[in-house]
């Protein structure tokens, strides 16, 4: 998905900025608590950072991954100053998703005569349809032809809101029935996709955490009638969290890919919570990109993850002007 940088490469960071708001102001907050009235690092300090980084939902598992390199960089290096410690803190944050970079599945990229296939996943709520909405609109905007799949078939409120969702963004859908077979409507998309030289298709599957093995059952079913028609279908994975659940989204993205080949995360609703530490301890625990995150309720506000924009947004480099 890199021309979409190249497209979109205008985007203001302001409006990463106001969507990080929240969580920008919830994790200074906490770290304002520890710093306040302190020029040298010690023991106690870094202490009261763990704790203050585990309750702005970064998670334990995370943290302590956090300040055991912090704690071996302030006795190596010799640092003491609160100020440098905060560059490190930001430098080790961005040290977890370089990791997550290297380790991460790669995106199975479909040869040029064919459509590029990608296959979302999510339980309800998280904001799945609008996900699969909003990046139809980036892909029509960048002069793709884009076809969706409502192979969510198990609700028809589903079915319902991608129709509306294909008609406010001008690109065409294959739907069917509620109840009907997801694999059948999935095949049915592809073959439409390859008769109409559509370039982009999306799919939308159900997600029903409490049935693993049936959800395991129907998105295997729906990779391999996709692969019958489009060889290596689907080409990307994209699972929907939302991220104003915190933790809970962290359990939940485990369970869906231990029954399916996830290759990349769209973080939802950022801009409503404070929560948006969680996006560490997803990107370091997983080991999965980010691909998206949405941070307000405009077609452009799902962005690409930018991993140094990420940084500035949620901590700003110059700690002393933000603290003052």
């Amino acid at each position: 998905m890199s021309f979409f940088k190249r497209i979109f490469s205008g985007k203001q960071k302001e409006s990463l900025d106001s969507g990080l708001e929240k969580s920008r102001s919830n994790v200074f907050q906490k770290l304002s608590k520890v710093f306040t009235g302190r020029r040298r690092v010690d023991e106690e300090l870094m202490d009261d950072l763990e704790e203050a980084l585990i309750t702005a939902d970064v998670g334990v598992d995370t943290t302590v991954k956090i300040l055991d390199r912090l704690r071996k960089r302030v006795r190596f290096e010799a640092y003491a100053e609160v100020q440098e410690l905060y560059t490190m803190l930001r430098e080790e944050i961005g040290g977890l998703f370089a990791e997550d970079a290297q380790g991460s599945a790669t995106v199975n990229e479909p040869p040029l005569c064919q459509p590029r296939v990608i296959m979302v996943v999510g339980v309800n709520g998280v904001g799945k349809t609008t996900s699969i909405g909003k990046l139809a609109w980036r892909y029509n905007q960048a002069g793709k032809r884009v076809l969706l799949g409502a192979a969510d078939t198990f609700r028809a409120a589903a079915i319902d809101q991608l129709k509306i969702w294909s008609e406010r963004v001008g690109v065409d859908i294959i739907a069917q029935h509620m109840g009907a077979d997801p694999a059948a409507v999935a095949f049915d998309t592809l073959e439409a996709a390859v008769a109409r030289n559509s370039e982009v298709v999306i799919i939308d599957t159900a997600g029903r955490l409490h049935n693993k093995r049936g959800l395991m059952e129907e998105l295997t079913k729906i990779r391999r009638v996709m692969d019958r028609i489009v060889p290596g279908a689907p080409h990307e994975v994209l699972l929907v969290l939302d991220g104003s659940t915190g933790q809970n989204a962290v359990e939940q993205a485990k369970q869906f890919t231990s029954t399916t080949d996830v290759t990349g995360l769209v973080l939802t609703k950022l801009d409503g919570t404070a929560k948006g530490g969680v996006v560490l301890a997803i990107s370091d625990q997983l080991s999965i990109p980010v691909r998206f995150i949405g941070i307000g309720e405009k077609m452009e506000d799902l962005q690409d993850f930018e991993v140094i924009e990420f940084i500035d947004s949620l901590l700003p480099a110059d700690w002393e002007t933000q603290n003052a």
